[in-house]
């Protein structure tokens, strides 16, 4: 490798990362990964020259996309992850005492297992955590057989593009909607709106004929250019990201866990959208 990473998720836009050390560079079955150390960031992951996750600010997205939705619901006991072969929303998962039961539905184990070895400061000993069902499958083809009902789905899959394109179809969000238990939340990774408006606009547009609440919402990651990142955010439970500071407070109080970006008024602050992503969602 080159002493320099440039990311290449955006044609036209670039970011470069110096790499300190390579730690893994080879193909998997399904893709090309890459595990390397940045001074700043740490350690960080890139699948088919798409940097994915890094050791510095991983704790952001990983508290939004499990947290938040955990919170809101506020009776969640069964979890399906699809995607995050780092370990990472899992570890945030699992961090909830209330949670009896998590499958985590992956692709490529050979990102598990290097994850596990590479980047132990993300996952923690969450695989070994017996309240885990993993299982090594396409995400679509799971859902698509699937006939277990969970309350909260969250799909922490790549972008758009190779092995995660299916993931954000309308056929998969259908799939997942018929895996939610009553009340139930879907939760998904939809990229920052500012550069990459249609990956949301597609999102929701997909959700809105089959959820009764369809929108999303925002943190900023600083790994992932172009300002704040979207989640999309799909339920038939109207008024759940209306929930009221003071019982945020009291459940986040409740299940004891420490977050670094997370808290009570972020949860509420993460709805209040900007000009251009209420256009997006509208």
């Amino acid at each position: 490798m080159k002493s320099w990473v440039t990311e290449e998720l955006h044609a036209d836009i670039h970011s470069r990362f110096r790499v300190k050390e390579v730690l893994f560079d080879n193909k998997t079955e399904h893709q090309n990964l890459v595990i390397y150390v940045n001074e700043i960031y740490g350690r960080v992951m890139a699948l088919d020259g798409v940097t994915q996750i890094t050791e510095r600010d991983e704790f952001i997205y990983h508290e939004m996309l499990a947290h938040l939705p955990i919170f809101a619901h506020g009776a969640v006991k069964k979890v399906l992850i699809v995607g995050g072969g780092d370990g990472g929303m899992l570890e945030e998962v699992l961090k909830h005492p209330t949670v009896e039961k998590v499958t985590m539905v992956e692709l490529d184990r050979t990102v598990i297992e290097l994850s596990k070895k590479h980047l132990p400061m993300i996952c923690g000993n969450a695989f070994e955590d017996p309240r885990l069902d993993l299982v090594i499958k396409d995400g679509c083809l799971f859902m698509k057989e699937c006939s277990e009902k969970y309350d909260l789905i969250i799909v922490d899959s790549t972008d758009p593009i190779g092995p995660g394109e299916v993931l954000f179809t309308d056929n998969f969000y259908t799939d997942c909607k018929s895996c939610l238990e009553e009340g139930g939340i879907l939760v998904t990774q939809n990229g920052v709106p500012f550069l990459q408006a249609d990956e949301l606009k597609s999102t929701l547009s997909f959700f809105k004929p089959i959820f009764a609440e369809a929108t999303c919402y925002l943190a900023t990651v600083p790994t992932y250019v172009g300002g704040p990142m979207a989640f999309g955010w799909g339920t038939d439970q109207k008024g759940l990201k209306d929930i009221p500071l003071d019982q945020l407070e009291a459940r986040y109080k409740a299940a004891a866990i420490e977050t670094k970006y997370y808290t009570p008024e972020i949860h509420r602050a993460a709805f209040a959208l900007p000009g251009y992503v209420q256009k997006l969602v509208a």
